[in-house]
Order: structure tokens, then C-alpha cells, then sequence
């Protein structure tokens, strides 16, 4: 039982240590501290008052949950900047009448990521994703709101996943 233990907490020890700069969430921040997003201003043709603050909080809350970087409002090693780049709203699916059924919301986010660290992983990427919902709903309050978490986890996670988890 002795001998089982000490094989049990070695193992425990040094688990860690072969993980590196890995997290549990897949990223790898490797020697960086501090990370940069600046404000995501929104360039789309249609623009929605409160959605440049949302994502760029969005980002951040996304990197200080699943990384031990420390947000900084410049020269960070992480650095994000970008703009929203679309904002749409179309039927796809339409009833009898001749109105629609459902809609879909579909935001797209131009991203550039600077690595001061590493420049090789350099990137300058669009991320979109979209939400469908009921044509009979106005797109405002819960509906909107339900929208957005959708919409900012997907492209969040996808632009966490090309800057650090390198997916």
C-alpha cells in the first residue's frame, strides 16, 4: 500500500511540470504575461450601439478565465486589435404569407494578433458565426441578448483557439 502511494504522489508531482505552459484548456501562452485587446469598434454597415463594447469584453473575460495572463491597456506580449466588420440580419426560411420564419443574426470580426514574444505567430484572420431565431421575434432584450452569448462564445473560442491553442 506504501509502495502504491509514493508511485501515486510521484506521479501527482511531476504531472505538472511535463505540461509546461499548457492549461487545462489547451493554450499555450508560452513566456507571456500580459495581454492587450484593444476596442473592437464596429465598421459594419449596420451598426448595433452596444456591440463593440460586449465583444471586446467578451474577448477579454474569454483569455483572463482560461489563461494566468494579466490584462494591460498597452505593450502587452498578447496583443489583439480589430473591428466588426459585419452585422447582418436576414430571412432564411419564410411562411405562406410570404414573411419570415426564422432569421438569422450573423456577426463577422476582423482580428489582428501580435505575439512580441513569437512573431511567427502573427495572424490576421476574419471570424464570423451567426444565430437563428423566430421571425415572429424582434431581435432586442433576451433575444438579443441570447444572440450574442452564441455568437461571442463561438468566435471568441475560435480566435483563443488560433492565437493560442493553435487549432
Amino acid at each position: 500500500m506504501k509502495k502504491i502511494l509514493s508511485v501515486f504522489t510521484f506521479i501527482l508531482l511531476f504531472i505538472p511540470v511535463g505540461c509546461g505552459t499548457y492549461s487545462f484548456t489547451g493554450g499555450s501562452t508560452g513566456d507571456a504575461e500580459t495581454i492587450q485587446i484593444d476596442f473592437f469598434q464596429n465598421t459594419a454597415v449596420l451598426v448595433e450601439p452596444t456591440l463593440s463594447q460586449r465583444f471586446t469584453v467578451a474577448l477579454q473575460d474569454l483569455f483572463l478565465r482560461q489563461t494566468n495572463l494579466k490584462l494591460t491597456d498597452t505593450g502587452g506580449d498578447l496583443h489583439f486589435e480589430g473591428e466588426i466588420t459585419q452585422y447582418r440580419i436576414i430571412p432564411i426560411a419564410a411562411t405562406a404569407e410570404q414573411t419570415a420564419a426564422q432569421n438569422r443574426l450573423t456577426i463577422a470580426v476582423r482580428v489582428r494578433f501580435y505575439n512580441r514574444l513569437n512573431e511567427e505567430d502573427d495572424f490576421e484572420q476574419t471570424f464570423s458565426f451567426f444565430s437563428d431565431y423566430d421571425g415572429s421575434l424582434q431581435l432586442t432584450g433576451g433575444v438579443l441578448d441570447n444572440a450574442y452569448d452564441e455568437i461571442f462564445e463561438r468566435i471568441t473560442q475560435d480566435i483563443f483557439n488560433a492565437a493560442v491553442a493553435k487549432w
